[in-house]
């Protein structure tokens, strides 16, 4: 048993707690990620649970210390209805769509992409990559200095809906990015559920309704 510093001023104990937090945060920001996006959890939940129950209690006692990236501001955050407004930076632009599928229509989009980019007969073939398409909600996510500060919808490609608080909700999108990134970084892309996961959740739904809840 530790025996307790009775010389320690207000200073040093709020400094102690600041850098637990900070450590804390770091150890849960990284098995958050081996949990949701790698699939590869490296500890038990209860060792992850006793970690986040130690950090909500250092934030209660430090409320000056809680930022937007704490794991603690994710879980069980409410989804908000209303949303405000925002103006993207750069505008959301949608991806035509080609309806025709035959041999012809491929060599005319070819022919189109080679006019678009400038190219000659005598310059080399396009490469192209194909890969599914997920039909999901457009989203932009804006990080400044690492954190994520904003998630935005599409919307009309100029302004979409501010949707920061139910972005939180979801596991998979990091609150603080893991590694260096530039001052200010927005990432694009599509907001979906796998059917499998569908699935379970009605699956949650029906076993809590069952048990009145």
């Amino acid at each position: 048993m530790s025996t307790p510093d009775l010389f320690a001023t207000d200073e040093d104990n709020n400094n102690d707690g600041a850098a637990r937090i900070v450590q804390l945060r770091q150890t849960l920001h990284t098995w958050a990620h081996q949990y949701y996006v790698q699939d590869a959890p490296s500890v038990p939940d209860a060792e992850y649970d006793r970690l986040f129950k130690e950090l909500q209690a250092l934030e209660a006692a430090h409320p000056e210390l809680v930022t937007p990236d704490s794991p603690t501001q994710r879980v069980g955050g409410k989804a908000l209805d209303a949303f405000a407004q925002v103006r993207h930076a750069v505008p959301m632009l949608s991806i035509r769509t080609e309806t025709d599928t035959s041999a012809s229509g491929a060599e005319n989009f070819d022919a189109r992409m080679r006019r678009e980019l400038g190219l000659t007969d005598a310059d080399p073939a396009i490469d192209y990559v194909a890969e599914p398409k997920f039909d999901g909600l457009a989203m932009n996510l804006r990080y400044e200095h690492g954190v994520l500060v904003q998630a935005a919808t599409r919307g009309d490609g100029e302004t979409g809906e501010d949707v920061t608080q139910n972005i939180r909700t979801i596991g998979q999108i990091p609150l603080k990015l893991p590694t260096s990134a530039p001052h200010v970084l927005e990432v694009r892309g599509e907001v979906y559920m796998r059917r499998d996961d569908f699935e379970a959740l009605n699956e949650r739904q029906r076993q809590r309704i069952a048990a009145g809840e």
